[in-house]
Formats: structure tokens, C-alpha cells, sequence
């Protein structure tokens, strides 16, 4: 599914499932699909509200899931003094006009709203298991959903699948867990880390009393995770739902070193304070290749037809590997055999390696780290004669910048047009060059 591009995380004002969804839109996953989702998942009368808002001047877009009658899920409420402003109620009926409050993702927990209908998690499960959703969304949703009703479970001491959420969370935290994994998928993207996660501060109104921040069942979905309880934000700023889809998204804390694509996606939360930006970013990022230093892995092969040598070679890719090189050896007595170097980010290596004893017929292999030098380079887009974007690397030489466009694009054009492959890629270096801002001799990239 992956192009090589991963996302980031950044909660520095918290995580909720409307902020998230709110940022994959902001990211390029189509409007359509989030508007479709509740349909998908067999939920009438319940719909989808995307709109662009401020959050301390900063352009985002707001996320409710707004059921039949109006009503959207709200924040909790702060019970320490502060300079927010905020009702008492934690479901806000919409307006057709659009003036009314701003609602929060506010995670449905097990015994608010008093009479008001429930559903159980275990009801929600098998909505996600017969929905017409891939194995990928479907594992990690159904992960999510059993996570969060084994955490509220523990809180109010209920078996997992008895926990019972109120009928606007509930229908809330469906669509927010099922679209906030499934917009990855739509975005090409199956790696995902995250920063320092923010809990916010102070004490919330909930259905039996005052709970401190983060809430019993926010803390346990978030063991493990590095936390920020300083900052601007007041109340709850991360929701037992955004907690959850980190766990089931998330990876940990970002490589070492990698180069930002996209990092202007945020995603709103309903409250809007004047003193900081109540806003999840999602940063669209590429591994840098000019890491100063990487691992060398390396197995020698006499066993492996070489046929299968390229989904071996796929498959380390697929895991990070920064490079892949196969060269003929003559192994012990007599058979001709394969040598297969892999080289990646030290952060990476431990991935390629596994991709590496599971993919070939290897017992074993050799890796040491070493240094690199590369020259910085970058990638632009460039459009070829037949209108199609193409992907272009520019190489920063001491003799003035080289292009090299992806072979993968060049040899789709070449088939589509049927013109030479070399000629194409001649032209497309010209194009990158000049969009460049220099001409110069247009070389291949050596690395």
C-alpha cells in the first residue's frame, strides 16, 4: 500500500477522533469517502460535517458526525476556573445554519447520559466485521474497539464487550476509529509515528463526579507513550478515541532524520481558546537519504532460485530498506550462488533485517554500520508532454544540480506514448533543471 511516505503524528494540543479525521482530509483524502462512511457501515440518519475554521489564525478543518436528530458529540466539561467558556451538556444538537456551538470529540464513555440509548462495544464489533472494509482497516478497527472497551471495562470493572456507550458517542467513535484508520489506507500511507503526546490539564465534569486529566480510561490506552502535561491546554485534550487510534496507528516516535512533504494538514477541535492553536497536525514525510549513517546487511544465497530474487528484493523495500543489491557468486563446492546487500536507517534495520530471514531462504546474515556522504537532494514534480505529473530527484552536485525522474513513471509513459524510454527521460530532466532554476548537463544519480 505504501509509496515509501509516512505520517506524523504531532498531539501538542491533544488527539481526538474529529481532530484526526479533520487532518486527513487537510492531507488529501477525498471528502466523498469520509461523507460515504457512515453508509458503508449500515448507520442511517448518521452523517458527516466537514468545515474549514480557524484555530488561533490557523486555517483547519472541523470534523462532527452528526446523528438524525441533530445531535454531536461535546467536550467535556472544565470544572476548574478558566477563561474557556463552556455548558454543561456533552451532546449539542446542530443548527441548519451552522451558528451553533463548535462541538469537541468527546470520547463516549460507559454510563453517560443517564436513560438515553446505548450500544455495547460488542454490538459495534460486528458492524465493523460485516462492513465492506479492507483486512488492513478491518484488524486495526476491531483492535481499537476491543482496546477501548478493555480499558473502560477496567475502569468500571464491566467484561470488555458489555461496556455500553451512549448512542451519539458511540456512533461517533465508530465512524472516527473506522474513517481515522481506513484514511491512511486512502492516502497510500501504512507507516505512522507520533510526537509527545498532550493530556491537557485540570479536572472534568463526568457522568458520577469530577475526574482529573487524563481521564482513567485515556491514561491506560496511553501507557507507553511519551506525555506532556505542560502547555497552554486546559481540560481534556486528548480523548480515550484519539488515544485509541494511536495505539492501533502508531509506531512510536519518528526516524531520527526525515524530510517533510506535506506538513500544513491540521485538523480542528471544536473549542477554540485564544492562547494556542486547539489543532492536530499530520505531517506527510519521506525517510532522508542523506542519513550520515546506515546499516549493511548482507546474506549469501545458493539456494534461491533466481526468479524469486525480486519479491525478496520488494519486500526489503517494503520494510525500509534505502537500497538493495544482487550480484552472482560462486558459493561452496562448486554452486553458483547470490550475494544480496541491503542497506537502511539504523532505525529501520531492524525491520529490513526480519524482511530479510523471511523473505529469502537465508539462516543467517552479517550487518555492521558505516558512514555515508551524499549530496542533499530533493524531489520536484514535473509535468510530461502528455500532461502527467511526474516525479523528478534533484541532486544539489558541486557542479551544479543533476535531475533523474522515477523510472517507474518514465517507463508507464514510454508504454503509454510509445515513444523511447531514453527520450522521455531526456526531456523530463530538461523540465526539472529548468524548474531547478539552472540548465545544466543533465547526468543520472549515481547513489
Amino acid at each position: 500500500m505504501s509509496d515509501g511516505r509516512f505520517a506524523i503524528l504531532d498531539p501538542a494540543a491533544g488527539i481526538s477522533g474529529d481532530m484526526l479525521l479533520g487532518a486527513l482530509i487537510a492531507a488529501g483524502a477525498p471528502r466523498e469517502w469520509l461523507e460515504q462512511v457512515p453508509v458503508r457501515l449500515g448507520l442511517p440518519g448518521v452523517r458527516v460535517r466537514i468545515r474549514e475554521v480557524e484555530r488561533c489564525s490557523v486555517r483547519a478543518l472541523k470534523v462532527d458526525v452528526v446523528l438524525s436528530g441533530g445531535e454531536i458529540e461535546r467536550p467535556a466539561d472544565l470544572l476548574a476556573h478558566s477563561h474557556h467558556d463552556h455548558d454543561h451538556h456533552q451532546v449539542h444538537h446542530d443548527h441548519a445554519d451552522g451558528t451553533g456551538d463548535e462541538p469537541h470529540r468527546r470520547a463516549a464513555h460507559t454510563h453517560a447520559h443517564g436513560d438515553a440509548p446505548h450500544r455495547h462495544i460488542g454490538e459495534l464489533i460486528a458492524i465493523v466485521e460485516r462492513a465492506p472494509l479492507s483486512q488492513w482497516v478491518r484488524e486495526r478497527a476491531v483492535r481499537a474497539l476491543r482496546l477501548l472497551g478493555e480499558a473502560e471495562g477496567r475502569v468500571h470493572g464491566q467484561p470488555p464487550e458489555h461496556v455500553a456507550l451512549h448512542e451519539v458517542g458511540a456512533m461517533d467513535a465508530l465512524v472516527d476509529l473506522v474513517a481515522g484508520i481506513e484514511g491512511f489506507e486512502r492516502l497510500g500511507i501504512d507507516r505512522v509515528y507520533n510526537r509527545p503526546v498532550a493530556v491537557g490539564s485540570g479536572w472534568v465534569r463526568a457522568a458520577h463526579g469530577a475526574m482529573a486529566v487524563p481521564t482513567p480510561a485515556t491514561a491506560l490506552l496511553l501507557e507507553g507513550f511519551e506525555l506532556v502535561d505542560e502547555g497552554p491546554v486546559d481540560g481534556e485534550a486528548t480523548t480515550p478515541t484519539g488515544a485509541v487510534l494511536l495505539r492501533v496507528l502508531s509506531s512510536g516516535p519518528p526516524p531520527a532524520r526525515w524530510r517533510a512533504v506535506a506538513a500544513g494538514s491540521w485538523g480542528a477541535g471544536g473549542r477554540d481558546p485564544e492562547g494556542y492553536a486547539n489543532a492536530l497536525r499530520l505531517i506527510v514525510a519521506t525517510p532522508s537519504r542523506e542519513a550520515g549513517e546506515l546499516v549493511i546487511l548482507v546474506t549469501d544465497l545458493d539456494d534461491l532460485s533466481p526468479e524469486y530474487l525480486d519479491p525478496v528484493r520488494e519486500a526489503l523495500f517494503a520494510a525500509g530498506a534505502l537500497d538493495v543489491q544482487v550480484w552472482a557468486t560462486q558459493s561452496k563446492k562448486g554452486r553458483t550462488g547470490f550475494r544480496l546487500e541491503a542497506t537502511a536507517a539504523p532505525a529501520d534495520a531492524e525491520r529490513v533485517g526480519e524482511a530479510l530471514l523471511r523473505h529469502s531462504t537465508t539462516a543467517g546474515l552479517r550487518r555492521w554500520t558505516a558512514e555515508r556522504v551524499t549530496l542533499p537532494r530533493r524531489e520536484v514534480d514535473v509535468e510530461a508532454a502528455d500532461g502527467t505529473s511526474v516525479r523528478v530527484k534533484i541532486v544539489e552536485a558541486p557542479g551544479g544540480p543533476r535531475a533523474k525522474p522515477e523510472y517507474d513513471d518514465v517507463a508507464a509513459i514510454a508504454r503509454r506514448t510509445g515513444r523511447p524510454a531514453h527520450e522521455v527521460a531526456r526531456e523530463l530532466q530538461g523540465a526539472a533543471l529548468r524548474l531547478a532554476g539552472r540548465a545544466g548537463k543533465t547526468t543520472g544519480d549515481s547513489d
